[in-house]
């Protein structure tokens, strides 16, 4: 059996200058990163804004909560189903053609959920949103990582994480205020222009590489099979946890028990094939696995936040919507403050180190908030604090991640940092959501300083896993 040679095809638009070339970035640069992070803003802003909708959507369409859940649900599902075929689809058409794809179809989707007739059709057309931006947030950073080199990414993947932290953090307060005023399919509408713009800036600045059909392995069927259904399992299996607050045997234990066993199926498979779907042996390099771990770690933390404080300003000071959404834009300030310093000292000194800092920074925000039960003022200062670890871990241990890998492999690299984040983050909402289900009987109190001690303990084992990614690159120095 002859395996196919994978041959590089020409680019119908040539792209950004290599980071070995030059130290500084080109504004060509900037601009490739800056439609890039158009997409992820648009991906995450609409996420942000159904988070809070949902219960206007539940009263519009008469439906129960349980059966409207599945609006927010049925996206992050499909989110998952979609994330294995990334590297394996950016391959054959070209991570630029795909981008662009995937932004379309957003943007049609978007519009087809503002026109659901009933409960049932919006379900299914936020899955088909779902698929989409499963394709745009990877494929994005695939375009960015090929065209800019290793020695640059911090500082352009810091513009990326800007969007990406200015969605959840403008979301509810911008939702609240279109919801208050707006029907809610305005939610959908205001996908449409922002995607027209992605769409229309990214084919003008995008690389336009037609990808390697004719030289690619053919689809691994069974292999996304397997990772297809395990990683859905796994998210529904977290999500029900943490809307039941408790370990059901059908909902919650079952599919986290198969979702297990075909994720190990599916890697097992992946270490055997010569061209796999998705090449797990990017895991062999230690720096990309400490990475990882990391971004496990800090996926929960971030997903988890974003769950349990805006609890925390409504049901312990009673807050509304608005008022909500205001008292967590320091959170979200606190990141996009620190993104561009992170970045460029991403550059200069490695990913270890600066993500050391940002994880400890998390720590300790998290804990005086455990320890302390501060009042109103005192909670702004440690949200910005909070913020700011944010943005010094994310970028750094994304950055490194990419770093560990060939150029080849990015697209297997950005897939998988994907999945970890996802992964973490429905495990981080699923826990702090049973945390607080069941500590609320014993009282509002109790049961936020019991979330907020376990919130700590996930920022512990973000700075575990930086410390190590940190170890291995003085060690690789030394050698």
């Amino acid at each position: 059996m002859t395996t196919a040679v994978r041959k590089p095809a020409p680019a119908s638009a040539p792209a950004p200058p290599s980071a070995d070339q030059d130290d500084e970035i080109s504004p060509r640069t900037w601009r490739l990163a800056w439609v890039i992070a158009l997409g992820a803003f648009t991906a995450g802003l609409d996420t942000s804004l159904m988070n809070i909708a949902l219960d206007t959507i539940q009263q519009r369409f008469h439906a129960d909560l349980e059966l409207t859940q599945w609006v927010a649900s049925g996206y992050l599902l499909a989110l998952a189903v979609a994330l294995p075929a990334c590297a394996w689809l950016g391959r054959r058409v070209g991570p630029g053609r795909l981008w662009l794809a995937a932004v379309a179809a957003f943007t049609l989707a978007s519009v087809l959920c503002a026109l659901a007739p009933t409960i049932e059709a919006l379900i299914a057309l936020r899955a088909l949103q779902g698929l989409a931006a499963g394709v745009l947030i990877p494929t994005g950073q695939t375009v960015l990582g090929q065209a800019v080199g290793p020695g640059r990414l911090g500082r352009v993947m810091a513009r990326l994480g800007i969007a990406v932290v200015l969605a959840p953090a403008l979301g509810p307060t911008l939702g609240g205020l279109m919801l208050h005023s707006l029907s809610w399919h305005w939610l959908f509408l205001l996908n449409v222009p922002l995607g027209a713009a992605a769409l229309v800036l990214g084919r003008r600045h995008l690389p336009m590489d037609r990808g390697r059909a004719s030289a690619a392995a053919p689809l691994d069927w069974v292999g996304y099979a397997l990772i297809g259904l395990a990683l859905p399992l796994l998210v529904y299996g977290f999500t029900s946890w943490g809307r039941t607050g408790s370990p059901e045997p059908v909902q919650v234990l079952l599919p986290l028990a198969v979702g297990a066993a075909g994720l190990a199926a599916f890697v097992r498979r992946s270490l055997r094939r010569e061209q796999p779907l998705v090449d797990m042996r990017t895991f062999r390099h230690r720096g990309f696995a400490a990475a990882g771990v990391g971004l496990l770690a800090n996926g929960a933390l971030g997903f988890g936040s974003a769950l349990l404080f805006p609890l925390y300003f409504q049901l312990l000071h009673s807050d509304g919507v608005v008022a909500s959404g205001l008292q967590l834009l320091p959170l979200g300030l606190g990141t996009a403050v620190t993104l561009p310093f992170g970045g460029r000292l991403t550059d200069r000194y490695g990913g270890g180190p600066v993500a050391v800092l940002g994880a400890v920074l998390g720590a300790v925000a998290t804990g005086l908030f455990a320890a302390t039960a501060p009042g109103l003022p005192a909670v702004e200062v440690l949200l910005f604090v909070l913020g700011m670890g944010g943005g010094l871990v994310s970028t750094p241990l994304t950055v490194a991640a990419f770093g560990a890998v060939g150029r080849d492999r990015l697209p297997d690299a950005t897939v998988q940092v994907s999945i970890m984040v996802r992964l973490g983050g429905a495990l981080g909402a699923a826990l702090f959501s049973a945390l607080l289900s069941h500590g609320l009987a014993a009282g509002a109190d109790q049961a936020f300083r019991t979330a907020l001690w376990w919130q700590f303990a996930t920022a512990v084992a973000a700075t575990g896993g930086a410390l190590l990614l940190w170890r291995h690159s003085r060690h690789e120095q030394r050698r």
